[in-house]
């Protein structure tokens, strides 16, 4: 059972003594066991979470902006096997559409044109005709871990909390665009939403991106009309929205009100130039990389977080730590999990459960002891089907900060 408050081994202690012991840590006045195993330039993690704000139809959101909204999840809040609707981060480009506050239908319709044979204009009552998918799919923005990044970043600095796994309910992209009769010369689809530019210049887009035809034709793709058994939520999209599981955030169009299946890559706002794309080679960090050798995110690299216990927390000596979370990968399932306790000298295998279905996050456990007293970092690491695991330090630097898949640690006193 997953507990939506903080844990019963928590207790306050988590609230009441992060704090202090944080401020004890920097000053020297506890031991670090296994220091000496920290590898060099890594630092110790003693740090604050940060304040959350309030948004309506959400709990404990932290914003990190407001024109457009912006805002995370802390990791303990995720720990639910499902994403809850008011847990579940926000990423928006423009404005919020009127319709998504007002949920009204009236003149709202699903363009399906470009390359096909047949262009269709479907409402949502048309939609519901197709043939109905159910998946639990994982959604996290590029710049997830982009306060990583140094030297930094420009864009909205993610920690850990652009991400969550709901479930969606929809229809598959495939069945409608083979209902439209795709020609040959189509390579990629294009979105377009409802979502009113910052400006207000009904002229100009506040996102419009896509994928080749080869992922909207895969099964899994989506077009969605429920989150978690609900209508779509305000800023997740209503009435209708794309689910492309295994890619960037950016590729899960909200608001959604066409589909342009295109013969050429989608060139609309926020898909050419640096946006979304990393170094197509390896670059040194502070490199300013030229738009020609950018290429566009695709799958989403292996990562996972620890939703319990929070960072900070007084444990007794003596007595383990149940330690859980979550980990998925644009790449497919999980295979492995591992935690270590002293900076990555040993690592212990944790317990992973298969996923619901592909693309959703898949759970993990473990259970730790503490050999002597003082300060100790937990870290998990998952590996995916393809062999690659997650790194201990921010990998490839990119001058858009997205893809940072480090390993996530807590900070934890035994005393």
């Amino acid at each position: 059972m997953r507990h939506s408050g903080p844990h019963p081994r928590q207790g306050r202690s988590t609230h009441h003594h992060r704090r202090g012991f944080l401020k004890r840590v920097v000053a020297g006045a506890l031991s670090v066991p296994f220091l000496n195993h920290l590898p060099a330039g890594v630092r110790l993690l003693a740090q604050d979470a940060g304040a959350t704000a309030t948004i309506p139809g959400k709990q404990g959101l932290r914003i990190l902006s407001d024109r457009p909204l912006n805002a995370e999840t802390p990791a303990t809040l995720l720990d639910d096997p499902l994403t809850p609707n008011h847990r579940h981060f926000v990423r928006n480009n423009g404005r919020l559409p009127e319709r998504a506050r007002t949920k009204a239908l009236n003149g709202w319709s699903l363009r399906v044109d470009g390359e096909v044979d047949r262009p269709l204009t479907l409402t949502l009552d048309d939609l519901r005709r197709f043939p109905r998918h159910e998946a639990a799919l994982v959604i996290e923005c590029g710049g997830n871990g982009r306060a990583g990044f140094f030297p930094p970043a420009s864009g909205n600095q993610w920690t850990l909390g652009a991400v969550g796994c709901a479930l969606y309910e929809g229809t598959r992209l495939r069945d409608v665009l083979n209902a439209a009769g795709i020609k040959p010369s189509a390579v990629y689809i294009g979105y377009y939403g409802e979502d009113p530019h910052l400006s207000g210049d009904p002229k100009k887009e506040s996102i419009s991106r896509g994928f080749p035809i080869e992922k909207a034709l895969d099964p899994h793709t989506m077009l969605a009309w429920s989150m978690n058994g609900e209508a779509l939520p305000d800023h997740h999209g209503f009435p209708l929205r794309l689910v492309c599981p295994g890619w960037p955030g950016s590729a899960s169009g909200k608001w959604l009100n066409r589909i342009w299946v295109r013969d050429r890559e989608h060139d609309g706002s926020k898909m050419t130039g640096s946006s979304y794309r990393i170094p197509k080679h390896p670059v040194a960090p502070g490199t300013e990389v030229a738009d020609a050798d950018m290429a566009i995110i695709k799958e989403m690299p292996v990562k996972s977080i620890i939703t319990r216990p929070a960072s900070g927390i007084d444990h007794s000596i003596g007595v383990p730590i149940e330690v859980r979370g979550h980990a998925w990968s644009g790449f497919g399932d999980i295979t492995a999990m591992h935690v270590s306790h002293d900076f990555g000298a040993t690592w212990a295998p944790a317990k992973l459960n298969p996923p619901r279905n592909k693309y959703a996050w898949q759970q993990w456990e473990a259970s730790l002891r503490f050999p002597v007293a003082g300060y100790y970092e937990v870290w998990a690491r998952a590996t995916d089907a393809q062999g690659q695991m997650q790194p201990m330090i921010v990998p490839g630097w990119n001058p858009k900060g997205y893809l940072n898949n480090a390993m996530h640690r807590i900070a934890v006193k035994i005393s």
